[in-house]
């Protein structure tokens, strides 16, 4: 037999027991295999990336391969009381720098609680789902949080805006985070073998290198030289998604049982009703801003206070306590100064 073919049987043996290993449910263990806060440093918020060409970041569906590479994986040590940020994309930074982030100012104020020092983790992610931030917080547990502080607006609420991809990607684990019961899907033969994960296999590679780059660079999105600011002016149109004023927001349309997975934690909870941005300008009378008519955000507002009264959980409603000055590009995502005046704000709640 020639050298040649002695290596490609031995490479199509190896292809061979690799696919069996993967049919047999033993696929790869992107947590174990991870060399985030080993070779190089955790990150400090979940892999999340629209231009993985212009940053060291992407978007994947693996839960155990996002929480390895951040920050969060490490041993949590004795001194240590650890606060978990749940939220959007104004939890996560959108347009901010790693040292911008609500997290980042948190940590920065170096607090006390119960003794030990709070160290704050950012699991924020885009974009508006509350079952997306139930999965997460799901996920989070394994980490041993002793606070967890979870933002919240009205755009994260309806039902029929919960189809998140993350969720899509992980649905067993977000039927049990919501306490639904699910189909369990069942991957095909060709689906679970080394061709059929082609692509989640190349973005859990693409992950592991991309940490060289951003250890070196702490460059994790991409930060546009302009961008089309914030709406003022705004249509005078009092619709919310397919609501109106006429119609009303109906509470069972909003998914308050996401908070279910908080309770079942056992773990301290601190709702938080982000800022917004609120305008003055055209037809600010109508609306707030472009996310929101103000009779929707009213009702809202009135329903998450009732909800979490009758639950027993600490609130905070801080819709507008960030001037209209420090939004960026959306009706929630602040500016570096704004993202420093919520940190000093939530600091009193989280040392008490």
């Amino acid at each position: 037999m020639n050298e040649r073919l002695r290596i490609f049987l031995k490479a199509l043996a190896a292809y061979v027991v690799l696919n069996l290993i993967m049919l047999a449910g033993a696929g790869p263990t992107p947590a174990g295999l991870s060399v985030y806060n080993t070779l190089w440093p955790g990150r400090v918020r979940l892999p999340w990336g629209e231009r993985p060409d212009l940053a060291y970041n992407l978007s994947l569906g693996n839960l155990d391969a996002m929480f390895a590479s951040h920050e969060i994986a490490v041993p949590k040590k004795d001194d240590e009381f650890r606060v978990v940020l749940i939220g959007d994309s104004s939890t996560w930074g959108f347009l901010l720098k790693p040292e911008e982030t609500l997290a980042a100012r948190l940590n920065a104020a170096e607090m006390q609680r119960d003794g030990r020092r709070v160290r704050v983790y950012n699991l924020g992610y885009p974009d508006f789902s509350l079952e997306k931030d139930a999965l997460l917080l799901h996920h989070a547990m394994a980490y041993q949080p002793d606070m967890i502080v979870w933002l919240v607006t009205l755009r994260s609420f309806p039902r029929d805006a919960q189809g998140h991809a993350l969720t899509m990607a992980n649905m067993a684990e977000a039927c049990a985070a919501v306490g639904r019961t699910c189909e369990p899907r069942v991957r095909s033969l060709l689906e679970r073998t080394l061709w059929g994960r082609r692509r989640e296999i190349a973005d859990l590679a693409r992950l592991q290198l991309f940490g060289a780059a951003w250890a070196a660079s702490g460059l994790d999105q991409y930060y546009p030289t302009q961008y089309e600011p914030v709406q003022r002016d705004l249509e005078r149109d009092e619709k919310f998604r397919t609501y109106d004023r006429a119609s009303g927001l109906p509470r069972v349309d909003l998914t308050f049982d996401a908070f279910d997975v908080a309770a079942h934690s056992r773990v301290p909870l601190l709702i938080v009703n982000e800022p917004m941005y609120i305008s003055d300008g055209a037809n600010s009378d109508v609306r707030y801003n472009f996310f929101y008519p103000r009779w929707a955000y009213d009702a809202y507002r009135e329903m998450l206070r009732d909800e979490m009264r009758m639950r027993g959980v600490r609130y905070v409603d801080l819709w507008d306590a960030i001037p209209a000055s420090e939004f960026t590009n959306s009706a929630v995502h602040l500016s570096p100064r704004g993202s420093q005046m919520l940190a000093d704000i939530l600091v009193r709640d989280l040392e008490r």
